[in-house]
């Protein structure tokens, strides 16, 4: 299953060990999720790091390199412009480059369109659900 996190997915999973967003990010570390993200997504993720949680370039560099390794990165050469929130566009772009089956987010925007282009979006929980059936 080709899946693009957003970045807040990212975020809860390197902030709080033992959360569901960690379990998700597992499953791709562990390679039953084939994941993607782009430059835009980890540029958005090392920004909240280091303005919402304080996180030092350090320390942010690192979890860059481990999503890295963990994701194919893309750059996305079609720019959309569905949302209102720039970001959540960015996350739209990366997954129709990817050719996605899923974006799993907790952005209420993203979650209200239910899908795009084919590609299902959904909550941590619905994720980690289709991987215990």
């Amino acid at each position: 299953m080709k899946v693009v996190f957003d970045t807040n997915v990212y975020i809860s999973a390197f902030i709080s060990p033992g959360s569901k967003a960690e379990d998700a990010y597992l499953l791709a570390v562990d390679g039953q999720a084939e994941l993607y993200t782009s430059v835009a997504i980890l540029t958005e993720t090392a920004k909240k790091l280091r303005g919402k949680f304080l996180w030092d370039d350090v320390r942010i560099a690192a979890a860059l390199k481990h999503i890295s390794k963990v994701a194919t990165v893309l750059k996305p050469v079609n720019r959309l412009n569905i949302l209102s929130d720039a970001p959540d566009n960015r996350i739209l772009e990366c997954a129709k480059e990817a050719g996605a089956d899923l974006i799993v987010t907790g952005d209420k925007h993203l979650l209200g369109l239910k899908q795009y282009e084919g590609m299902g979006i959904t909550r941590i929980a619905g994720f980690l659900y289709s991987f215990r059936r």
